[in-house]
């Protein structure tokens, strides 16, 4: 792994980074990236929050920021003097669109240069309407971003591979089965989120970032899958078949529409319908540049599958 910041033919510099959802699983992982180097962070919190001061107090060169979204002003004042806005904000459409707006209004009000929505998801900008709430509300977003008088960045990764070790019930880890919808050989695209903040961060830095950088920590089938599963265990995995993405899709509008927690942003239905999105192959990525910055050892499904299966193996 290259000393960070990586220096290579793209232009990256040393400036001041706002971070939007820094207390947050993925937020905390890319101010941690940002401090590997000479980056200043301002850390954007909501007021009467103590977590900012608790995971942060003592860096010298993290800056804490109060201010609701609906406090113009005090956003645009924590925005002051700032290159670029990273959103690692997480929620349904009260944040992904209402929050994110207002963060966007702000940035642009305080001169803010670049801004790098909280996408880091795989390409929802070929679903099928109706397909995928969570990817439909930032495609929303995207149109107001390309409209916005700043230079915007979207870092899409496909899914998060650390959901494999049980949020995304996709390995039955007790029964020794894989499931798939439609085709057990349909690529999909995972990246470990330690990855996806380490390139976040080099994003933040890269005055010449396109609108959107693709990467993919690895690329693997429901197959593969099953493969990886049996040599780690030496217990065979079979491919399990859960029907097809059409009956999904159904199934999971039928959930939403009877759903109580719609508010939320992963009810059971949208887990459905991120499924169908990367199963019926819409979500695939296909501009993939994982030597934009250089040389980086990513981390394969084999490697996050292992790490899991050694601590559940420790706590026995």
């Amino acid at each position: 792994m290259p000393t960070f910041p990586y220096r290579n033919e793209h232009t990256i510099t040393s400036n001041t980074v706002v971070v939007a959802g820094a207390t947050g699983d993925l937020g905390q992982r890319i101010v941690r990236e940002l401090l590997r180097g000479d980056t200043l962070v301002r850390v954007l919190t909501r007021p009467g929050s103590g977590t900012g001061d608790a995971l942060y107090g003592g860096e010298e060169r993290v800056e804490i920021h109060q201010a609701a979204y609906t406090d113009r002003a005090g956003v645009v004042s924590a925005l002051s003097g700032v290159s670029t806005v990273i959103s690692a904000v997480s929620g349904a459409r009260p944040v992904i669109v209402d929050a994110q707006r207002a963060l966007l209004a702000a940035a642009v009000e305080a001169g803010v240069t670049r801004f790098i929505p909280s996408d880091y998801s795989a390409d929802y900008r070929r679903i099928t309407p109706g397909s995928n709430r969570n990817f439909e509300l930032r495609r929303e977003f995207a149109a107001e971003l390309d409209a916005a008088p700043i230079r915007v960045t979207s870092v899409l990764n496909g899914a998060f591979a650390d959901m494999l070790t049980g949020q995304a019930p996709m390995i039955l880890f007790k029964r020794h089965r894989v499931l798939f919808w439609s085709s057990p050989d349909q690529i999909l695209d995972f990246t470990a989120k330690d990855d996806v903040a380490h390139i976040v961060a080099l994003v933040a830095l890269d005055e010449d970032a396109p609108r959107v950088v693709e990467i993919a920590g690895d690329r693997v089938t429901a197959r593969n899958i099953a493969r990886i599963m049996t040599e780690l265990t030496r217990t065979p995995f079979s491919l399990q078949w859960a029907g097809t993405t059409s009956l999904l899709g159904a199934v999971s509008r039928i959930g939403a529409r009877v759903s109580k927690d719609n508010d939320q942003a992963f009810p059971a239905w949208q887990g459905m319908q991120y499924f169908v999105s990367m199963f019926s192959g819409e979500a695939e990525l296909h501009h993939i540049n994982n030597d934009r910055y250089g040389p980086h050892k990513w981390t394969s499904v084999r490697d996050v599958l292992e790490a899991h299966l050694n601590v559940a193996t420790d706590d026995r």
